[in-house]
């Protein structure tokens, strides 16, 4: 009965480990740049296979959409978490 416990817990740190870097991921500028770097590169092939002029400045544009998107602006979350998120369920 011990045993089963303890191998629960140990079961359940090891899934918060990953939960944990699973999040330290999504929020990670790594994770920004490379999304960033693969979208301008779609991009440019794209742009460049469609016949659009200057493949490489057009391409910045969603690129630079991506990364302005992931920015956190903190008056706006701040309204939201005590304006929406903090009544739901009440």
């Amino acid at each position: 009965m011990a045993a089963d416990i303890l191998e629960e817990i140990e079961a359940i740190k090891e899934r918060n480990a990953r939960v944990e870097a699973d999040k330290a991921w999504e929020i990670s500028n790594a994770r920004k740049a490379v999304i960033t770097v693969f979208t301008y590169a779609l991009s440019v092939l794209v742009l460049a296979s469609i016949g659009a002029p200057q493949p490489l400045l057009n391409a910045l544009i969603p690129s630079l959409g991506f990364l302005l998107s992931t920015m956190t602006f903190g008056a706006f979350k701040d309204y939201w978490v005590k304006n929406v998120y903090g009544k739901r369920g009440k």
